[in-house]
């Protein structure tokens, strides 16, 4: 089989619009929530979100296709081209067929739907845009990047709430790793804040609905009451080992391990014991052939509602054992707020990330300790610390656990 690795890396975040920015932002602990700008949020509930901020889509889309696609496919291709630049990909130096697309989203373009569907109410079906529906559906983030680069190979978009990231990820891994593709471009994006998701969200009792953005997005601290929408997109260049060094690539990490795992519980709620997610880190270790001592970090899917905390925290000790107490773990939704389909792309870049650097993101705006939640969560501020191995979690809404393990490329 086929080892995998990692030969290019591209953000756009609500901390930055590509990785250095994200980065430097990440190890600052700098928030990137505030005030919803996007839409007039006076008559909500949830007032705050990690919007993307400055985004200019012209500097790597053509103007007349940017018209022709929703904001999330915006974030995707940018962050896909963005990757693609770094790893040195360019016509004549990989099979199109053997590369492929594996990019995801929680809900796609659901603003065409918001702003297409008063118009059929109000003016009548032929007011409808006829590019409602290749806007609206959630593959057209994988269809844009697929046409943008030229990539002819597997094209899919896994859909599985905020595990997506992970999940497309995961598959791609096990695409290369088995053969079936030599480059696979994965990841996530999202853009859903918008007036029908805020709403949704609010109404279930799933966003910070209070008025002290100090309080909003606060994971593993015992005052955390809901998360904060973000939005944006990860992209990462999966290459098999031997494509990579045959090119002469820049080899950032490898990724060695991928755990996927069902709830088989409840709509919205995880778990209560955990065993889902545990399982899915279990896998991930088990495929890397890592013991729990070994892991380094743990990126936390550490949302900042009151359940998942608990139940994610009480994973962890499931599968890590005594290590668990040792392991440095942080939650970067603290900074980003959660970019539901999109995260787990994001958060695999601040893993790999972590890796090169030998540093610690922080989980920012923690005061209050939880006696459910008492693991070490990196507060506040960065640390410096070797890392070899590091873990990223993400759970989805459905019970979707998906997670994945890189290391350091060392031989």
């Amino acid at each position: 089989m086929e080892r995998v690795v990692i030969t290019g890396m591209g953000a756009v975040t609500p901390i930055g619009n590509d990785v250095p920015t994200f980065w430097e932002n990440l190890k600052a602990g700098k928030s990137g929530i505030g005030p919803i700008t996007l839409f007039d949020a006076t008559n909500f509930k949830a007032k705050f979100a990690a919007e993307v901020k400055g985004f200019d889509p012209t500097q790597y889309i053509d103007k007349r296709d940017c018209k022709r696609m929703e904001r999330f496919c915006q974030f995707a291709v940018v962050a896909a081209k963005q990757a693609f630049l770094q790893a040195g990909l360019s016509d004549g130096n990989f099979d199109p067929y053997r590369a492929g697309v594996f990019f995801g989203s929680g809900v796609g373009g659901l603003e065409a739907f918001e702003v297409e569907f008063p118009k059929m109410i109000e003016k009548g079906p032929g007011r409808v845009s006829p590019l409602c529906i290749p806007e609206l559906i959630a593959n057209m983030g994988a269809a844009q990047i697929s046409m943008a680069l030229g990539l002819k190979g597997e094209s899919i978009c896994p859909v599985t709430a905020c595990a997506t990231g992970n999940h497309a990820i995961g598959e791609a891994y096990r695409a290369i790793k088995h053969g079936y593709q030599d480059i696979v471009v994965a990841g996530g994006a999202e853009a859903c804040i918008i007036r029908i998701a805020n709403a949704g969200f609010s109404n279930m009792k799933a966003l910070y609905t209070g008025d002290d953005i100090r309080t909003a997005s606060i994971p593993f601290d015992a005052r955390r009451n809901g998360f904060v929408m973000g939005e944006g997109a990860g992209a990462v260049v999966l290459e098999s080992l031997s494509h990579a060094q045959a090119r002469g690539a820049t080899i950032l990490a490898e990724v060695a391990g991928y755990g996927a795992t069902s709830d088989a519980y409840h709509i919205t709620a995880p778990d209560p014991e955990g065993e889902g997610g545990a399982r899915a880190l279990e896998i991930a270790m088990q495929d890397a052939g890592v013991s729990p001592d070994q892991v380094d970090y743990i990126n936390a899917h550490g949302t900042s509602t009151p359940i998942n905390e608990k139940i994610e925290t009480m994973a962890i000790k499931k599968a890590m054992g005594e290590a668990a107490y040792h392991v440095h773990i942080s939650s970067t939704k603290s900074m980003t707020g959660h970019l539901l389909g999109a995260a787990g792309a994001v958060e695999a870049i601040a893993c790999v990330l972590a890796i090169q650097n030998g540093i610690i993101p922080p989980t920012i705006g923690y005061e209050v300790p939880d006696p459910d939640c008492d693991l070490d969560i990196t507060p506040n501020h960065a640390v410096e610390a070797p890392v070899r191995i590091a873990l990223s979690n993400s759970l989805g809404f459905g019970g979707h656990n998906a997670a994945l393990l890189f290391r350091k490329m060392e031989d």
